[in-house]
This record gives C-alpha cells, structure tokens and sequence, in this order.
C-alpha cells in the first residue's frame, strides 16, 4: 500500500509516507544520532468532519 489513500467517506483519507533518514539529537545527553528512514500514517479529515467539528 506504499503511497496509497485509504479513503473512508464523510471522514477523511489515510496515506502513508516515507520519511529520509536524519539527524538528530539525544535529549538527554545532548550527542548527536541517526534517526531511520520511516514510513508514516497521515491523516487528512474530510470537509463533511471539519464542519461537524467546528460547529459544536
């Protein structure tokens, strides 16, 4: 499903994405650290979910 929308209606759409691997840093002791490459779940809401939310 790399790439692909899941779309449910009047809620929103699923999509994966890959993300590069990067450089970051530990919190804790302040040393640099490689994060993964990875692939992430996005969520994008539908028009119909956005107006029930926002008229509550």
């Amino acid at each position: 499903m790399a790439g692909e929308k899941v779309k449910i209606s009047s809620f929103g759409s699923f999509t994966v994405h890959s993300k590069a691997k990067r450089m970051g840093r530990n919190p804790k002791t302040g040393k640099p650290l490689e994060i993964s490459a990875r692939k992430v779940l996005t969520f994008k809401p539908s028009q119909v979910l956005r107006t029930v939310l926002n008229n509550r």
